[in-house]
């Protein structure tokens, strides 16, 4: 079954209406939520290091009106923390470490080429 020409440009219409009304371009979301222990979870500590450190980059480099970097509470991953997901892709990332930030920044927010060894994969809900 073949999909009408008409359908095809109202989605085309909407994408490009959905992405000129976007403030940025990515947005860039690390968790930085606290759990008791013996559970394991990002951490405000390790969390506002990354924070720190993706804003610091972005800025840097001269992209503080198209990304942004933020602190958000728990994003339901913590086995996989320190735990990020970029939007409006929908790429979530596990075990970020400081030293992954740079090749994130570059790979991924620059370059639109995730960084494949640290996306967390979940399974299809279609």
């Amino acid at each position: 079954m073949q999909t009408p020409q008409s359908f095809l440009t109202f989605v085309a219409f909407i994408f490009y209406i959905y992405t000129i009304s976007m403030k940025f371009k990515k947005h860039v979301f690390i968790c930085t939520n606290d759990k008791e222990a013996p559970k394991k979870f990002c951490g405000s500590e390790r969390g506002m290091a990354l924070v720190d450190a993706f804003k610091e980059s972005i800025k840097v480099k001269g992209l503080s009106l198209d990304i942004r970097a933020q602190k958000t509470g728990c994003l339901d991953v913590c086995a996989f923390g320190p735990s990020m997901v970029v939007y409006p892709e929908g790429v979530w990332y596990g075990n970020v470490q400081l030293a992954d930030v740079e090749e994130i920044v570059e790979s991924h927010l620059v370059n639109n080429q995730p960084v494949e060894r640290l996306v967390l994969k979940f399974p299809n809900r279609a």
